[in-house]
C-alpha cells in the first residue's frame, strides 16, 4: 500500500441555512462518504449521524456547540456511526443499540479485505471499488487504515416508530425506514417538510442486499417514502432533493425491484 498524505483539512462543510449545515469527509470513498448533519436548536441541537470516526465530529463544530447536544445514528453501518461516542446522548433504534457495544458489525477501509461477492454486488449497483484503502488521505500522521476500528459506545436513548426528538422551537418525528437494515431510521419535521432520511433513500445507488438487508421490507418503506410530503430530504449520502425527486427515486427502486 502506499503511503498516504495527511490531509490539510478532514472535513468540509457548508451552511444550507441558519441552522443546517452539512459536513462530509473529501478523503473518503464516495461508498462510505456518509453526510453529517447539524442541526441547530433553541434549547438543544441535532446532530444526524457522526460519520466514520477518523477525526473528530465533535471537535469540528467545537465553535457552534454552545447548548447540549442530541446525536442521533440512523443505522448501525460503520460509516454513519463512528464518532457516536463523542456524545453524551447517543440515540439509535432499539434493533440496533445493542449492537454497538460491542461493535461487531463489518468495519474495514482495505477494499482487498472485503468479500469477492459483496465487491461484485456493490459494483452491480453502482460503486465500482478497487482493491487499495477507502480513503485518499489520512487525518494524522498516526493514522494506519489497517488497524482501523469503530469505537464501541452504549446509546442512551433507544428510539421507535413515533418518538420524538425535541430541540425546544422544532421537533423531529422518528420513522421507522427499515430495509437497508433492521433498524434504520429517519427523523421527519412535519412542519418545515425536512426529511433526514439515513440511508433509507438518497440519490446514490442504494444497498439492498447488505447482511440484514430485506428487500420485502424495504419495498414498504420505499412505498411509505413516496407518500410523506416533503419539501427536501437529506439523505445519508450525496445532495439533497426535493419532493419530485423522491418519487422518481422510490419509483426507480419499486420498479426495479418488480413492485
Amino acid at each position: 500500500m502506499s503511503r498516504l498524505q495527511v490531509a490539510n483539512r478532514w472535513f468540509e462543510r457548508k451552511m444550507l441555512s441558519d441552522q443546517i449545515t452539512w459536513l462530509w469527509e473529501p478523503h473518503v470513498h464516495p461508498f462510505l462518504r456518509c453526510n453529517i448533519w447539524h442541526v441547530r436548536g433553541r434549547d438543544r441541537d441535532l446532530i444526524v449521524d457522526t460519520g466514520l470516526g477518523l477525526a473528530s465530529v465533535r471537535d469540528e463544530l467545537a465553535s457552534m456547540l454552545d447548548k447540549p447536544v442530541i446525536a442521533v445514528a440512523t443505522h448501525v453501518h460503520y460509516d454513519h456511526v463512528g464518532c457516536l461516542h463523542e456524545f453524551e446522548t447517543r440515540v439509535m433504534h432499539r434493533i440496533e443499540a445493542p449492537l454497538m457495544d460491542p461493535y461487531e458489525d463489518f468495519a474495514e477501509l482495505i477494499a482487498g479485505r472485503f468479500p469477492a461477492d459483496a465487491l461484485k454486488e456493490y459494483a452491480e449497483s453502482g460503486y465500482v471499488i478497487d482493491d487499495g484503502p477507502l480513503i485518499t488521505a489520512i487525518p494524522h500522521a498516526s493514522f494506519d487504515p489497517e488497524t482501523f476500528m469503530i469505537t464501541p459506545t452504549r446509546p442512551t436513548w433507544e428510539v421507535d416508530e413515533g418518538d420524538v426528538i425535541d430541540l425546544g422551537d422544532r421537533s423531529f418525528e422518528v420513522l421507522h425506514l427499515p430495509g437497508h437494515s433492521p433498524g434504520s431510521i429517519g427523523l421527519w419535521e412535519r412542519e418545515s417538510g425536512t426529511l433526514f432520511s439515513g440511508d433509507s433513500i438518497y440519490d446514490g445507488p442504494l444497498l439492498d442486499e447488505l447482511p440484514g438487508s430485506d428487500i420485502a421490507v424495504y419495498l414498504k418503506t420505499m412505498k411509505r417514502l413516496r407518500e410523506i410530503p416533503v419539501n427536501v430530504v437529506h439523505g445519508g449520502h450525496d445532495a439533497s432533493f426535493g419532493r419530485d425527486r423522491l418519487v422518481e427515486l422510490a419509483d426507480a427502486y419499486l420498479k426495479r425491484r418488480g413492485s
